[in-house]
This record gives C-alpha cells, structure tokens and sequence, in this order.
C-alpha cells in the first residue's frame, strides 16, 4: 500500500484528497495542527482508520517540521509522495502576524514551511520506486492567468527578493521589502511555492526520478482558508464563482483533482503546473504555462539559498 504525507488535510480540499487516495488504496498521513479536528473529519466521511494516521505539523514552527519528519523517519514507513496543501491566508490583518522565528506568517508557513518539509524528507522519496511531491498553486499568483492579473490587493511580486536579502524580520514583512499587504503578502508565498517547485525540479528530477508538480483545481470557493475574510465575502465569493466566473469547484472535485495529479499514470510528466481551466466539471486536466515570475533561473535559485538560510538548512549546490 503506497504512502503519501498531505499537509492541512482536516478540512477543504487536503481532506478530501485524503478521501480520494484512500479510494485507490492509499494510506494517507493526515499531517494537521489539529489532530482532534482532523480525527472529526476523517470519522465523519467514515474513513477507514487502517488507511490513515494522524500526525501533528505546524508549518508555521520549524522546529515542529522537524519533529514530524523525526516521527515519521521513525515510524518505518515508506513513502510514496507527498502533497502541499496547507495554507493560511489572512486578509484583514491590520499589521503582520509572525512565526515563532520571526517571519511574517504566511510566508513563513506556506513556503518557508513547506520548504523544509520538501528538503528534509527528500532522502525518503529517493527511496521509492517512482515518488511525487505535489504542491497547490493558485490562479492568483499566476500571471499567465486573468485571476493573477487582478491588482486587488496587488499582483504577486517578490520584486528582487530585497526583503529576504534584509533577513525578514520585523519591521521588514514582505518579500519585496514594500509595506505590507496581507492579500499580496498570501499570494506571493503562492508564487514561491511554484518557483520552489520548478527548482526542485531542475535540481532532482533528472537524478532521482522524483515527479514535481503543482496544480490548481479550480476555485474551491467556501474552504477554511476563506475563514478570516469577511462574512459577506464568504457568502458572495462561492456564488459569483458558482454563477459568474463559472470556476466554482466542490471540495469532493478538488479532493479528486489532486488525487489524480497524485497517483494517475497520466499525471507521471514533472514539472508541470497542472489547471482545469475556468470550468467546474467535465474538462481534462492541461498542463497550464507559469508566469515568467515563476521561471527566472537565476532569481529562484536566489531564493533557493536564501530560504536554505532561514530554515537553517546548509548549502547546497
């Protein structure tokens, strides 16, 4: 029975991911803050508990990736990919939140997070006969896309990382160095998702087989991620997105989307940022091209370093 390791997988589009991959015969490590929560969720889809473990990852705290890695190297078991999921997202934040090392929170914990998972977990991938790590990307951050185009608050835009090369810590919370913007700042940790993905590509693929790719599912319009915006925001996005834009998915699609991208023969090309378009059902997956922001060498492996240096990771070459 194959492995993966899903991050936020007690809710929204992680969950039923897990769903989805138990179906096809997966166990799911369900990789959560909340255990009690992602327990609730699992009974409540009536999972088989044979297929899942619930293991406890802050990605927002370093030092707690680095104890589900420990656990998770220590409880023997294979691993087959792993899927980035998590994200917190925080638009009506006034000044920045920060992670217990100091950085804005949701850099710190969609990519900085994420980042150190990816790298420490790396040597146990290598040790399968084909791995994936699959990480959501968003149509916000992509230029490529008319959503990445919105200037509401800003378009995403690490400009030349000059808030990364200052350290990133307080006063400084923005990956440009610009004041902050909660929305921009959410979007660009998205962008280095995708950057960071194509950089492990470039870096592993050729000399490990390891498959890399993000996707984007569709707008799952009424997840927890929406939880901090305002209420009338929460009741008005899922219907223009339903009725308007015509992008709404279900958390039950979503969950499918990413399973597929995850285990499906036809998803086995790296370094792909798969998309289903604007559609809410009945359209094959297509491999969706990056903004340019998402593709200079030299500025991802620049980030590369600089994230290796804030989660406390040596060089690599």
């Amino acid at each position: 029975m194959p492995t993966v390791i899903i991050t936020g997988a007690s809710s929204g589009v992680g969950l039923y991911a897990t769903k989805s991959l138990i179906a096809r015969g997966w166990h799911v490590v369900m990789a959560c803050r909340d255990l009690t929560k992602a327990s609730r969720a699992a009974a409540s889809l009536g999972l088989p508990t044979e297929q899942y473990t619930l293991s406890r990852l802050d990605l927002g705290v370093q030092s707690s990736v680095r104890a589900f890695v420990a656990d998770f190297l220590a409880s023997g078991r294979d691993l087959d990919a792993l899927v980035n999921n998590a994200a917190v997202y925080k638009p009506r934040l006034v000044e920045p939140a920060r992670s217990r090392e100091g950085y804005e929170l949701s850099v710190a914990t969609n990519h900085l997070g994420h980042f150190l998972l990816s790298r420490l977990l790396m040597g146990k991938l290598q040790q399968a006969k084909t791995a994936r790590v699959i990480t959501l990307g968003t149509v916000t951050a992509n230029a490529e896309e008319f959503g990445g185009k919105v200037p509401i608050p800003a378009p995403a835009d690490l400009g030349e990382l000059e808030g990364l090369e200052k350290g990133f810590r307080a006063p400084i919370a923005m990956i440009d160095g610009r004041p902050f913007k909660p929305g921009k700042a959410y979007k660009d940790s998205k962008l280095c998702n995708m950057i960071i993905s194509r950089e492990l590509h470039r870096r592993f693929h050729n000399r490990t087989g390891i498959v890399f790719n993000t996707l984007y599912p569709g707008c799952v319009a009424d997840t927890a991620l929406f939880r901090d915006t305002p209420a009338a925001f929460q009741r008005i996005f899922p219907w223009f997105q339903k009725n308007i834009t015509k992008g709404y998915v279900t958390q039950e699609l979503s969950g499918e989307r990413v399973a597929q991208v995850v285990a499906d023969d036809a998803f086995a090309q790296s370094g792909v940022h798969w998309s289903w378009g604007n559609r809410q059902n009945g359209r094959a997956a297509f491999a969706q091209p990056l903004t340019a922001k998402a593709q200079q060498v030299a500025r991802a492996a620049r980030l590369w370093t600089l994230s290796e240096q804030m989660v406390g990771l040596p060089p690599s070459e």
